[in-house]
């Protein structure tokens, strides 16, 4: 032993984490309450937590992170939109960007691509091609968007409609342009996802699509989930809130896809 002694904000993150990895989960809440110590110190220790690695922040406190998707459990829709809102927020209107009237857009299920769809939602001459219940749900009522919601089994844990009826639904279209979102991301593996069912449905909507991009948060990339969807060079681009390094910068440079950063405002104090 170094015999190093702990600072007391080192004492109250090692708290923290083992706080996180008995219950799972932590609001910002708790650690004031437990800690006796103010909002901004609680962010700050989660900030810095999550740069460590171990946690990913979610609205309003942290949730523990696993290794990879692919040895854990599938995290249902209504746990994954707590986790990192604001940084999908941020990915969604830099994809919205990207439409412009007349197109038609293809939207695969998640969370990030259920953000896209509510920043669409006052758009008008749009069509949105989509396999996914509560997407079609949300822009129900947005009378300048038409609305294709393929048929099939929906699963559960994410509301996607998959199986042989969606799939023939979606080999009868034709996508300008397609939103995919993703579980991991990796040079190697490409582009993965936990489902079997989710994998072919968001292959056959790639193949039907003239154009695709990725949107993926920063937790997503050097991971590779169970199922194959397509490499990264069936994708024109990619669209995630922090920089991306080493060899998957380099390979995406090398195979001219595209990478749009959408990165938070930095807070107003």
């Amino acid at each position: 032993m170094s015999g190093k002694m702990l600072s007391k904000g080192d004492r109250r993150r090692e708290q923290i984490m083992n706080l996180l990895k008995r219950q799972g989960k932590i609001t910002i809440q708790d650690i004031i309450d437990k800690f006796a110590c103010s909002e901004a110190t609680a962010r700050r220790d989660l900030d810095l937590l999550e740069k460590q690695g171990g946690l990913i922040r979610s609205l309003g406190g942290a949730q523990l992170d696993t290794p990879s998707p692919s040895t854990g459990r599938e995290v249902p829709f209504n746990e994954k939109k707590e986790l990192l809102w604001l940084e999908k927020e941020a990915i969604a209107a830099k994809a919205a960007s990207l439409v412009e009237e007349g197109d038609v857009i293809g939207l695969s299920g998640g969370t990030t691509t259920f953000l896209i769809a509510r920043e669409l939602k006052l758009r008008r001459g749009i069509t949105v091609v989509t396999n996914a219940v509560n997407i079609a749900m949300e822009l129900s009522e947005s009378d300048g968007i038409q609305v294709v919601l393929t048929g099939g089994v929906m699963r559960s844990n994410s509301f996607e409609l998959c199986g042989p009826l969606a799939e023939k639904i979606v080999d009868s279209v034709n996508i300008g342009i397609m939103f995919l979102g993703v579980d991991g991301v990796t040079e190697e593996q490409g582009l993965t996802t936990f489902s079997e069912q989710e994998a072919d449905i968001a292959r056959l909507m790639l193949k039907r699509s003239r154009r695709t991009v990725a949107v993926f948060d920063h937790t997503k990339v050097g991971r590779t989930s169970l199922f194959s969807i397509a490499p990264l060079t069936a994708v024109e681009g990619c669209i995630t809130n922090q920089p991306v390094d080493g060899k998957l910068k380099r390979y995406l440079e090398e195979q001219g896809i595209a990478l749009y950063l959408a990165e938070l405002a930095a807070p107003v104090l």
